[in-house]
């Protein structure tokens, strides 16, 4: 061993504290990264999910779908969308969920007036004040 410090020079005694200091802001960084994902992005204002749909013929699809918000006053609006056998968007239709009182989950249904006759129908999700991913 004292062959290679002669060699190369012993290491530096500050390296060592540096290093452990280093990983240790990274680590308490990566905590606290960790904690915000948990608290603020778990809980989101809204979110939603497709109950069923039922084709109505040419021109017409009606949708089912269920919004929960976190609080009875938030104010939402959930996007649906009606895809054709080819994949093409056939229909949109944004529905506002104002705030209500009577609970903070709703069953919603809804009609979507489509070019041509809609094979399936996707509920992109909703979105609320301060959050834009739809859920």
């Amino acid at each position: 061993m004292s062959d290679l410090a002669e060699r190369y020079g012993a290491p530096s005694r500050a390296r060592r504290p540096l290093v452990v200091g280093a990983v240790a802001v990274v680590g308490l960084v990566a905590l606290a990264w960790l904690v915000w994902v948990v608290l603020v992005q778990s809980r989101p204002q809204v979110s939603s999910q497709l109950v069923g749909f039922t084709v109505r013929g040419q021109h017409a699809t009606r949708a089912s779908f269920t919004v929960v918000r976190r609080d009875e006053s938030v104010r939402a609006s959930c996007l649906l969308r009606a895809f054709a056998s080819d994949h093409a968007v056939v229909g949109e239709l944004t529905v506002p969920v104002a705030g209500r009182t009577g609970g903070t989950q709703s069953q919603l249904t809804r009609t979507v007036r489509t070019e041509r006759e809609a094979t399936t129908v996707d509920l992109v999700g909703c979105t609320a004040p301060g959050q834009s991913a739809p859920r």
